[in-house]
């Protein structure tokens, strides 16, 4: 089903639905699609605001055009900064934000094209599935450029991404990644010639992903959030699994050999 907006098309953040499918476009080209703390803020509502029992099963996080997915936060959000409360409020600001991401009930997939850097990486690395084109450069240059920190959520998610020392090589060289590498290293799972390849893959993607059970996604998602928090409680989830509606008719739907009507319940 084609995607209809559900913003101006002129807006700093993009959103479009369609069937099963909702994209979210960071729509600043012009800067690389720096972020903005409004940006941050709309592209956390939007994630808040999938209806768990809504028909978006999968979301594609983008940016415009070919140069960028995000080129981090735009510096001139920090030029008010006035001591350690800015600057930890600041961080809890941007873990809100990447949780709304990675607690989004649809699975998300973040189709990059070109620089994914600072914040950008972060969103990227909040999603659940990654693929980019050639052009790719990921990283967190923050060592030869702010000469800030990430906080330890961040560097957990990244350290369960690719491992410890892959997040200290990246941190300490402050060089970007390309695309090769950022696959072998569990970066991104796919590369794509160009940016049109990358958008119709990741609208095949979401297509898959949509047909399939929403609570298996949604309770792998959240075991393994647990994991990197030290947690080892599971019971809410395999209950929710088990006892769905959705497992009746898996089953069900295998014994008679044929699709399964998913609905998320």
């Amino acid at each position: 089903m084609p995607l209809q907006s559900q913003t101006a098309t002129d807006a700093p953040v993009l959103f479009e639905t369609g069937g099963s499918v909702a994209r979210i476009t960071l729509n600043r080209p012009e800067a690389r699609n720096a972020l903005t703390f409004d940006m941050y803020e709309r592209l956390a509502d939007i994630c808040r605001s999938i209806d768990p029992n809504g028909p978006i099963r999968a979301v594609i996080i983008t940016g415009a055009g070919e140069k960028a997915f995000a080129a981090g936060t735009d510096i001139a959000q920090f030029r008010d900064f006035d001591g350690a409360d800015d600057a930890i409020a600041y961080e809890e600001r941007i873990e809100k934000v990447l949780e709304a991401v990675e607690t989004c009930p649809a699975a998300t997939i973040a189709a990059i094209s070109g620089a994914c850097t600072g914040g950008g990486a972060g969103i990227a690395a909040a999603c659940d599935i990654r693929i980019a084109t050639r052009s790719l450069k990921f990283g967190f240059p923050i060592a030869r450029t702010l000469g800030n920190c990430l906080s330890i959520s961040n560097y957990a998610r990244l350290a369960a991404m690719m491992g410890s020392g892959r997040v200290m090589d990246l941190i300490f060289t402050a060089r970007l990644v390309e695309a090769d590498e950022a696959k072998a290293i569990g970066v991104i799972s796919e590369i794509l010639d160009d940016h049109a390849a990358l958008m119709s893959r990741a609208d095949e993607l979401a297509a898959t992903l949509s047909g399939h059970a929403p609570l298996t996604l949604r309770a792998t998602r959240e075991a393994l959030r647990r994991v990197r928090a030290g947690r080892r409680d599971d019971e809410d989830l395999i209950a929710l699994c088990y006892t769905s509606a959705d497992f009746r008719e898996g089953l069900e739907a295998f014994l008679a050999k044929r699709r399964p009507n998913w609905t998320g319940r």
